[in-house]
């Protein structure tokens, strides 16, 4: 059911943005979340993922295209872009990047939200009732309830120590610079990061590792940045 999808609008123009949210309403869709910019959008999709993300390419800060790149490092979820650009090569640029959909302004915001539907139908959204839940290890992610578990205990984290976890879990055995995970996770450039970073580390472990001075499952690689070991990964001895 429309109840059950969560949707993400992302236009720096107020009216637009409201117009979109009532045609969403009045097709049944309730679970909407609003953003002026690019960087809100990417902390938002960090905090709780949605289902669907309506894209302004023309946003103030980073762009509709860059933000789609960034959203692509958190969710997989269809993006539909909205510009005033009708070119075919903007078109292209946006299917390119990972669009799954371009509606060209001025759009009727009812045309919109029936796109919505067709990409919910798609991906056979409407009757949803599992969890998304990710793994690494002993560590669950559980991305609809916005909690995490260390075997059976459940890790009390802050939202941003959540948004960190769950990107670094999402990426498990690979290595995450502080950078990209500044920029994915904070959605602002990583310009003099690396302690803000280090400060939120620091308070996870103390949360999910038995030892914080010797972590097993979230990794420092030296000189790289972080990662979160596998199922059939061991931590170094």
């Amino acid at each position: 059911m429309e109840n059950d999808i969560r949707i993400l609008v992302v236009d720096d123009e107020p009216d637009i943005r409201r117009l979109l949210k009532t045609a969403l309403t009045q097709e049944g869709f309730s679970r909407i979340t609003l953003a002026a910019s690019g960087e809100e959008a990417v902390s938002a999709c960090a905090t709780c993922v949605p289902d669907v993300v309506i894209l302004d390419v023309m946003l103030p800060g980073i762009d509709g295209f860059e933000t789609c790149k960034r959203i692509r490092e958190i969710t997989q979820c269809p993006i539909i872009f909205l510009s005033a650009k009708s070119d075919e090569v903007d078109r292209i640029l946006g299917l390119a990047i990972g669009g799954d959909d371009y509606v060209a302004k001025p759009f009727s915001p009812k045309e919109v939200a029936y796109r919505v539907k067709a990409q919910a139908r798609r991906l056979g959204m409407g009757g949803r009732t599992g969890h998304s839940v990710v793994m690494a290890g002993p560590v669950s992610v559980d991305e609809d309830a916005c909690t995490v578990r260390v075997g059976q205990d459940e890790a009390e984290l802050t939202a941003r120590e959540f948004e960190i976890v769950r990107y670094l879990v999402r990426n498990a055995g690979r290595v995450v610079s502080r950078d990209r995970l500044y920029e994915a996770v904070w959605g602002e450039d990583s310009f003099g990061c690396d302690n803000t970073v280090m400060v939120h580390i620091r308070h996870i472990r103390e949360k999910i590792e038995d030892d914080p001075a010797d972590p097993r499952l979230l990794l420092t690689v030296k000189g790289l940045g972080y990662k979160f070991v596998t199922g059939g990964e061991e931590a170094p001895s």
